[in-house]
């Protein structure tokens, strides 16, 4: 499942949202029905997991938090908590509730952005808030995957 793309979209009155087509299409294809959403950990966007995908989360974050630690059982509290079971209505739409707004600084307009597995939702008035400059991206993208720096930098 690859979600991809940089998508703006605008909630209606109540607070609700069409999902990108080109995302629903992935989903159908992948045969999953519905997501989770949740406040990102880093950044003031919330993203949304697929079943499975956050299924997947679930198992590897259970399994490396002890259920007999205080402080990792409430870590684990804390991370499933704070999510809400989306389903899309027949129109592809799905609603982000008003605390979740708030948790991400979001209003009317927002912007879904594919990161691979999951999708993130931020605040389309944000900006480039969700990337870092173009240079420093190539640089960082470099050391990252390990090539060497072109001569003359």
């Amino acid at each position: 499942m690859r979600f991809l793309g940089n998508i703006e979209a605008k909630l209606d009155a109540k607070g609700r949202v069409f999902l990108p087509a080109a995302f629903r299409k992935v989903l159908q294809g992948a045969g999953e029905q519905g997501l989770v959403m949740r406040k990102d950990v880093f950044q003031p966007c919330l993203v949304l997991y697929p079943e499975s995908v956050w299924g997947e989360q679930m198992d590897l974050l259970r399994s490396r938090l002890s259920r007999w630690d205080k402080g990792e059982q409430q870590l684990f509290r804390q991370f499933v908590s704070e999510v809400e079971a989306v389903a899309l209505d027949a129109n592809g739409r799905f609603l982000i509730p008003k605390r979740c707004l708030r948790q991400a600084a979001m209003g009317q307009a927002v912007r879904f952005i594919g990161m691979g597995d999951t999708i993130e939702i931020w605040a389309a008035a944000g900006g480039d808030a969700p990337f870092v400059e173009q240079s420093a991206f190539a640089d960082a993208l470099q050391a990252a995957m390990g090539g060497a720096a072109p001569a003359g930098d």
